[in-house]
């Protein structure tokens, strides 16, 4: 979230990391410095909510696209920065390829194509979100930007709409009236559209 010439990273107790990028920001090692902290901070809380140690009233926030999506904590693996993806032949616009995430071999989606809009440029904020070992689906989706952890308790739980698939069918509100959806990873990998990745 933008603030003057500040970005804002919103941890999950409510506190926040600023990222300053004018004119008297640190450089840019000390920028990479904190982010980095920032990022182990938030793996270390989706580490810890995969073991039981916080409660599942929290999700992860990200930017897919143009949405905003919440991703249970339980279904997420790691969060690693974009790296090289090797494509797949006769695969579908949407799958991006292979990756070797820590050893292992993960294929890599752009969630924004699969749903028609259009595929997500990749930038110094994109991310890849791994699924978590238990879905025992190799697979991360591509995403604009990390949000940071949200608690659903803060936020408005819309009705569920029945003409939406199910793994994306429940929308939130948070308190400055923009919405998120609540994206079911378990349900994505059943989806036969998502499993099917060959033209």
């Amino acid at each position: 979230m933008a603030n003057g010439g500040q970005e804002i990273l919103t941890g999950d107790d409510g506190s926040a990391t600023h990222e300053a990028n004018d004119a008297g920001a640190p450089d840019g090692a000390e920028r990479r410095s904190r982010l980095r902290q920032y990022q182990v901070g938030l793996l270390e809380r989706v580490q810890a909510a995969q073991s039981g140690a916080v409660d599942t009233g929290r999700a992860l926030g990200v930017l897919i696209g143009t949405r905003r999506y919440l991703l249970e904590l339980t279904q997420v693996g790691e969060i690693v920065p974009n790296q090289p993806v090797a494509a797949v032949p006769l695969t579908r616009d949407w799958y991006l390829g292979l990756t070797n995430v820590r050893g292992n071999l993960t294929g890599v989606a752009d969630l924004a194509r699969f749903l028609g809009g259009p595929a997500i440029a990749p930038g110094p904020d994109t991310r890849l979100v791994t699924f978590g070992a238990g879905l025992g689906f190799p697979c991360a989706l591509l995403v604009s930007r990390v949000l940071g952890l949200r608690r659903l308790s803060d936020m408005t739980a819309q009705a569920i709409d029945a003409s939406t698939d199910g793994w994306c069918a429940q929308t939130f509100t948070d308190s400055e009236g923009q919405a998120w959806q609540r994206l079911d990873l378990g349900q994505l990998v059943h989806d036969p559209r998502f499993l099917h990745v060959g033209r």
